[in-house]
């Protein structure tokens, strides 16, 4: 045994306090092994004793184990209880990210791919000025070839262990030109991208077979985290590694694969027996976390999924509340009922942070952040700034503060080259030191300005125009609504067209977000009333310390856990996602589906979901049909309650205060006035056929096509055909 491992000689006490899976993961020593850990069941407690396990047991040298994680964190979380456990510091084991142990080989062997052994690895800034490079150099259109969208396109190449004469599926033109040349140039500068650790490790294994065989020989033993989110390009370094001494050992759940849009492919842990024959299959179905009826309702939501090695979690612990389902009326009524029930969970005693709101996307997190306001209730935003603090409403509130107010000159600097205008900061401190000497605002220095010969002909006609468009949007502002101004605003100005050619994975949600705003000015009466509110809610100061909601979206709840947990939204087209299901079809349903049950498995002893009947998008109000994942969740584990006046039940079934049966068959008569935005389906349902005209209020004219129940496939007359509830169309009589 190495000197590098001086223990103690702990008892095998470890061991004992692992449930009976639980042990035989931990001792399955001999060959390739899945342990299959659903969410709560100890996965994390499991991979370290069995790491303990392996040294305790004096089975393997610490330089003989290749432990691989997805964080630093986790890395370091694991060397902390695997110390704790042999009551001794471990030195010199393979234990890191894939990044930092492909590194680690890399440098041993980097002449082997044309680089030296003190390589820089460049981060994303580099990668993308050097795309840019190579790009002007070639002489490509970076309109029609974003440098974002083609370094994007490399990278995802090579997360499939792709090197360019290796790519295959329309690798074809430019862009395979482009990555050759990137390539070339990344050794000319002895520099590696993030990509290129593992893309590099797999040609020197599969150009120099003795250096393969040298690390299969020294890992007797590798344990691998979260197997469920690995790459193509991982998956092959793994299994090239592993075939060696055949004991590798994978901890994953495939029903918590979540991020195939950043290349993880769920594929590698359900091919797992067919990648290592023979393999043992260990299922980890114990939950220690959530009640009964919280782990029924996941269970029976993720069962719909097709592609799965299947389990059933399970807990010895109460079956606690039923999920709460809950339709509501619209999003507003959404927030207040979920600020409602935050006051209500408090007054037991739940701590604000035990308390999480879940969104599918980062747009929604809006209206609840300005109800915790007005409750007062301390919040923070995981993964992400609070919605007025992001980028893209910064940029778009400083556009609307100077259209507002012209002096605001902090406001004008923030935009005057956002999007790119060609104004360099030799420009803008020409046009501080006139502003400074006329002693007036920078805005009227440069109205000014443009007059005269001061500035470069190309300089002084953009800013003219810039001049111009605030001048006409300002007086636009008298006769038009200024949501409808701010859209043009945005519009015209660039900004919203600067996103749009973004192929950025953030560009699509911060384009969701200035839809947002646009939305949320809507509730005020002046633009200078939607700017004063802004400026209050910015001043709030989260006086709690830690002791405050969280807000996030699903993906970024993924091994976190809470005692409430609010899954709002759950809609079709909203969750699942139409920009995911249009783009991927079954395979990202299924995907949808395993980020629901990732939503409700974060929750130990309370969840709720909720759907509305209408919701405000890009500022106007829109039809909602229920998310089919509602239809979905087992009845046994869920207590359905809706707004009065409106629905019947949690199942996608209408009711209206003109009555309505609901899906039980019993009929409801509601004495409840909605509020008139909601006017629309208040509407007497009734039966319609195939071939019956009927009128929309958002939609128009249009003929049935399709009848199912009460939802209605309707070909519009100036629109694409849409499925709606019946309860939301009238025939057209008169037509």
């Amino acid at each position: 045994m190495s000197a590098a491992l001086a223990m103690t000689s702990p008892d095998a006490s470890y061991l004992a306090s692992l449930n009976p899976p639980q042990r035989a993961a931990v001792e399955a020593l001999d060959g390739p092994v899945l342990v299959l850990a659903g969410a709560g069941t100890g996965k994390t407690r499991v991979l370290t004793t069995r790491l303990a396990h392996l040294l305790i047991s004096r089975r393997v040298s610490p330089y003989e184990i290749l432990a691989v994680t997805f964080t630093n964190k986790a890395a370091g979380e694991m060397r902390e209880r695997v110390a704790h456990l042999i009551g001794a510091s471990v030195e010199g084991w393979w234990l890191g990210t894939f990044h930092a142990l492909a590194a680690r080989i890399l440098r041993r062997h980097a002449e082997v791919v044309g680089l030296h052994d003190n390589f820089t690895i460049l981060d994303a800034d580099d990668q993308l000025r050097l795309i840019k490079q190579l790009m002007d150099g070639s002489g490509i259109d970076d309109q029609r070839f974003p440098a974002k969208a083609v370094l994007g396109i490399i990278q995802k190449w090579k997360d499939r262990g792709e090197e360019p004469e290796r790519v295959t599926g329309g690798g074809e033109g430019k862009i395979l030109t482009l990555y050759r040349a990137y390539q070339d140039r990344l050794k000319t500068l002895n520099a590696a991208d993030f990509g290129d650790l593992l893309l590099h490790n797999l040609t020197i294994f599969r150009t120099r077979p003795e250096i393969l065989a040298q690390y299969q020989q020294r890992f007797k033993y590798i344990l691998v985290d979260e197997y469920q989110d690995t790459n193509v390009g991982q998956y092959l370094w793994l299994r090239l590694l592993a075939q060696g001494a055949r004991n590798i050992c994978c901890v994953g759940d495939d029903d918590q694969s979540i991020y195939g849009w950043r290349g993880a492919e769920v594929g590698n842990i359900l091919k797992f027996e067919q990648d290592f024959p023979g393999a043992q299959i260990i299922r980890l179905e114990q939950n220690y976390r959530s009640t009964g009826h919280i782990l029924g309702a996941a269970g029976g939501l993720i069962a719909r999924n097709r592609e799965r090695l299947g389990k059933t979690l399970w807990t010895a612990a109460e079956e606690g509340e039923k999920v709460q389902v809950r339709g509501l009326w619209d999003s507003e009524e959404e927030a207040r009922w979920v600020g409602d029930e935050i006051e209500a969970a408090q007054r037991k005693g739940i701590p604000a942070a035990q308390i999480a709101i879940l969104v599918r996307a980062s747009f929604q997190t809006r209206e609840f952040e300005e109800r915790l306001l007005t409750l007062g209730i301390p919040y923070r935003v995981i993964g992400g700034p609070r919605f007025y603090e992001r980028q893209e409403i910064r940029d778009a509130l400083a556009y609307l503060r100077v259209l507002h107010q012209g002096a605001d000159d902090l406001a004008f600097e923030r935009i005057l080259n956002t999007p790119k205008r060609g104004i360099g900061p030799a420009t803008v401190q020409q046009l501080h030191t006139a502003a400074r000497a006329l002693g007036v605002p920078l805005f009227e220095a440069i109205a000014r300005l443009v007059e005269t010969e001061d500035l470069k002909p190309k300089v002084r006609s953009t800013l003219r125009g810039l001049i111009e468009d605030f001048l006409r949007w300002r007086n636009q502002l008298q006769t038009i609504a200024h949501p409808q101004v701010a859209g043009m605003v945005l519009d015209e100005s660039g900004y919203t067209t600067m996103w749009q050619q973004d192929k950025s994975p953030e560009a699509p949600g911060r384009l969701e977000n200035l839809k947002e705003l646009i939305s949320a000015m809507a509730e005020f009466d002046t633009l200078a009333a939607f700017l004063e509110h802004v400026s209050l809610v910015m001043e709030q100061v989260e006086g709690a310390g830690n002791e405050a909601v969280t807000l996030m979206t699903l993906h970024a709840a993924k091994g976190l856990e809470f005692d409430v947990v609010f899954l709002p939204g759950w809609e079709e087209g909203i969750f699942p996602s139409s920009r995911s299901l249009d783009e991927s079809g079954e395979r990202a349903l299924q995907e949808e589906r395993r980020l629901a049950y990732v939503g409700l498995t974060r929750a130990r002893k309370k969840a709720y979901v909720g759907y509305t009947a209408r919701r405000r998008i890009h500022g106007q109000w829109e039809d909602a049909l229920p998310s089919r994942f509602v239809a979905e969740l087992p009845k046994e584990h869920i207590m359905s309650e809706t707004s009065r006046g409106m629905f019947a039940d949690g199942y996608g079934r209408w009711a209206t205060n003109s009555g309505y049966g609901s899906g039980f068959g019993e009929r409801t008569n509601f004495s409840y006035n909605p509020p008139a935005r909601a006017v629309s389906v208040t509407r007497r349902a009734q039966a319609y056929s195939s071939g019956q005209r009927v009128f929309h209020d958002k939609f128009g004219y249009g003929t049935v096509t399709q009848v199912d129940g009460d939802k209605l496939t309707i070909s519009f007359d100036h629109s694409a055909a849409k499925q709606v509830m019946a309860a939301f169309v009238a025939p057209a009589d008169g037509e």
